[in-house]
């Protein structure tokens, strides 16, 4: 027998084209709460991480529903198939996905087709309002019914596909989860057409992407590939008396480890870094058990120390070594260009470097300080130190010096590549004297009106 379909009188649908929608204001969500936690078979919710709360109401301002979004699942194996991404892509992109955490219709004002009306409304603002509070759409959004107390027809009316079961766990804390025997149906839906190609995508689109420059960087090496790494570094030379829980080389480990994940590394970022490393992994690298027989994570002043007390020749030189083995000689060929930067977390001093271009192989380094600039350091340090027989040496405009030049040819025996600009004028003028200037294709003003014909 068909079940026979209820349909809305005139005034139930009346209130239906009469809904409207709203984010909640924050002195509102303590009401939601109480609703919950009297209407919802789940009682109240303290959400994790990102969420929304919505308040349906009719055109004289009374509530008809309640909706919360909050943070989605960490793992769901039927949602990450159908999504299709990597399990690191799951890891950083996570907070495009949210899930419906709670869904309530007051009983007292619940009419025929107003779950799904209710639902169509918060879909098609949620994407955006999620960009106005957070800095980042969503694409995809799941929820999680109880078979035992709901079909799960509001979310099959508006377009959601059903994935299957879960496994009968869920969260009690922000990462802890226990097991309560009681599985739901899983529900998903994307929020935009293509929503899971770009979440399978290998670059996520500009406007998705701040997502995944916030997620933290995270080690995925195992423990033998660490341990390789380490004896590289046990020939560091010790200069402490007494080593507690971080031998040299463990803390010297750790920071290319960190290089490698492609993690910051100001001292907080490496402690941060440090902390989020598996207890197999700090025994790879070397770290000391404690007390509770744990291996413990560097603090960030351990760092200050390490980056204060540490041979610095002896570490260039064994990081050297390290891409020597890994990826060869630098190319013969290649300009070496010397650059100086100020590390972002640094204390003001600021390092000159030699790397090759295009292949970026580094070649060395020298601290410059506050007391002095790049042009003695590169003078007296980096371009002596350096094995530049035979290569083009390029440097910016600061370092067109007579002696630079000199020590370039006389003290590394290769040419040089000197940038000349307007702070040096009766430099530039003999220089546009004595060489032709390259003759264009086209003079510029042809150039913009050719481009002006094509657009």
């Amino acid at each position: 027998m068909t079940k026979a379909i209820r349909l809305p009188d005139c005034a139930q649908q009346s209130l239906l084209d009469q809904v409207h929608l709203a984010l909640a204001l924050p002195q509102e969500t303590e009401r939601i709460q109480a609703l919950l936690q009297q209407h919802h078979y789940l009682g109240g919710i303290h959400p994790v991480g990102e969420r929304l709360y919505y308040i349906a109401r009719d055109s004289s301002g009374q509530w008809l529903a309640v909706l919360l979004f909050s943070a989605a699942a960490k793992h769901l194996k039927d949602r990450d198939q159908w999504i299709g991404w990597t399990e690191e892509q799951r890891r950083r992109r996570l907070s495009l996905v949210t899930n419906n955490s709670r869904f309530l219709l007051l009983p007292e004002r619940t009419v025929p087709n107003l779950g799904s009306r209710v639902l169509a409304l918060t879909l098609d603002r949620l994407a955006q309002d999620w960009r106005d509070h957070y800095g980042h759409p969503v694409e995809v959004v799941e929820t999680f019914v109880d078979p035992e107390q709901f079909c799960g027809t509001v979310y099959t009316a508006s377009g959601w596909t059903e994935l299957g079961q879960t496994d009968g766990w869920g969260r009690s804390r922000r990462d802890y989860y226990v097991k309560h025997d009681k599985p739901k149906r899983l529900f998903v839906r994307e929020l935009r057409p293509q929503s899971c190609r770009a979440l399978q995508a290998e670059h996520l689109k500009p406007g998705l992407a701040v997502v995944e420059a916030a997620a933290p960087p995270r080690c995925t090496l195992r423990a033998k590939e660490i341990g390789s790494i380490v004896e590289h570094f046990k020939k560091l030379p010790e200069y402490r008396k007494r080593v507690e829980s971080y031998p040299l080389y463990s803390l010297a480990s750790l920071m290319l480890l960190a290089m490698l994940c492609e993690a910051p590394r100001g001292q907080t970022d490496l402690a941060k870094f440090a902390g989020a490393l598996n207890q197999g992994q700090r025994r790879a690298l070397g770290v000391r058990r404690n007390p509770k027989g744990k291996y413990p994570a560097p603090s960030q002043s351990t760092f200050s120390r390490f980056l204060a007390g540490v041979d610095a020749a002896k570490l260039q030189q064994t990081l050297l070594a390290i891409q020597q083995l890994v990826r060869g000689p630098a190319p013969k060929n290649e300009l070496v260009v010397m650059d100086g930067k100020e590390p972002r977390h640094g204390s003001g001093a600021s390092v000159l470097s030699a790397v090759t271009v295009p292949s970026q192989h580094f070649l060395g380094s020298a601290m410059v300080d506050q007391k002095t600039n790049e042009i003695p350091v590169a003078q007296n340090q980096l371009i002596p130190s350096l094995d530049l027989a035979g290569r083009l040496v390029s440097l910016d405009a600061l370092h067109t010096q007579d002696e630079t030049a000199r020590a370039v040819v006389l003290e590394g025996g290769a040419d040089f590549l000197l940038t000349v600009k307007n702070n040096q004028p009766t430099l530039r003028a003999n220089i546009e004297k004595k060489v032709a200037a390259p003759a264009a294709h086209f003079p510029p003003g042809e150039a913009r009106r050719d481009a002006g014909a094509h657009l």
